[in-house]
């Protein structure tokens, strides 16, 4: 155990980086996957260079069911010769198995704010193009299970909804390496506002992660902005993880709050980029652009309309 070592694999994608994490196990895994291409440019050379090859991965360990995390599962798999166990949470799987999920996600989400006459045609487009195939998950996991990667070496399973409702941590047992995805937002990433479909969900999972699971290194999905705006990178130490998940609680409450008292009132609809929900981005300072995908802004005020509408 003392020598295993996880090794972050960062693939290209326009002007970003997308981030995997190859654990260096007898059976080693690879956490999350980014899109088509990032198998082949970006996890194969990255993992010769620390003399490791894509063909003995044994494991492909899906946090979430987003696209720029389960995009490249099928290539990856392809690459191991099918030989690697591609694992997601029972409630992700339908985005691993469909494109179209990702489509039918969009509309009954964020797409209702955007008045984009074509963003259907463009998810479409993209899960298309960055989706490397349609595949049946060869291990569905709901939270409790624990996973060997020989030797020593396992890997717990926790559920941490919110983000979406099958996201994951996965935990190397006995040194506290948790894997969580884009389940910790703090400030989110580019599009400066933290997303969650499931905001009471999202904070109950952010209060499990720091009171149960106590992270000693924890590893981000992206590099999530902190308060000032300025990035944590994607390997966080104790005392950062920390600081993250503190963060990320004051921002949801924050934002909550303000959901609260914009819903409360009634949602009215105006010219502004925010409508219906521009008094909580008022009230929380939020300038950004809010269409930015993949729309943080609208996918957590749909989030809080959800709750809102299910709870009155």
């Amino acid at each position: 155990m003392s020598a295993m070592k996880v090794h972050p694999l960062v693939s290209p994608w326009g002007r970003f980086g997308l981030y995997s994490f190859f654990i260096d196990a007898p059976e080693p895994a690879i956490v999350d996957t980014g899109i088509a291409s990032s198998p082949a440019e970006g996890m194969a050379p990255a993992l010769r260079a620390i003399g490791r090859r894509i063909e003995d991965v044994r494991w492909i360990l899906l946090t979430h069911g987003h696209i720029d995390h389960v995009g490249g599962a099928h290539a990856l798999w392809e690459l191991t010769g099918r030989r690697a166990q591609v694992v997601i949470h029972e409630a992700d799987a339908p985005m691993l198995r469909s494109r179209r999920a990702h489509v039918d996600e969009y509309l009954t989400g964020r797409g209702r704010y955007l008045n984009d006459a074509e963003g259907e045609a463009k998810v479409t487009a993209a899960a298309d193009a960055v989706i490397s195939g349609e595949m049946e998950p060869t291990m569905l996991v709901k939270g409790g299970e624990t996973i060997s990667l020989g030797g020593d070496v396992t890997v717990s399973v926790h559920s941490i909804p919110g983000h979406t409702p099958g996201s994951v941590a996965y935990v190397i047992d006995g040194r506290r390496s948790v894997f969580v995805g884009d389940a910790v937002q703090v400030h989110g990433a580019a599009g400066g506002f933290p997303g969650f479909e499931d905001p009471a969900a999202y904070r109950a999972s952010l209060a499990y992660l720091r009171d149960e699971i106590r992270p000693r290194h924890l590893y981000l999905g992206h590099p999530y902005r902190r308060t000032d705006g300025t990035p944590y990178g994607v390997e966080l130490d104790a005392e950062q993880a920390e600081e993250a998940l503190r963060e990320s609680l004051d921002i949801e409450d924050r934002v909550g709050k303000a959901a609260h008292d914009c819903l409360c009132a009634g949602l009215k609809e105006t010219d502004s980029a925010y409508s219906p929900f521009a008094p909580v981005a008022r009230k929380v300072g939020y300038t950004a652009d809010p269409a930015l995908e993949p729309s943080s802004f609208f996918t957590s005020m749909h989030g809080y309309r959800t709750h809102f509408n299910q709870n009155t």
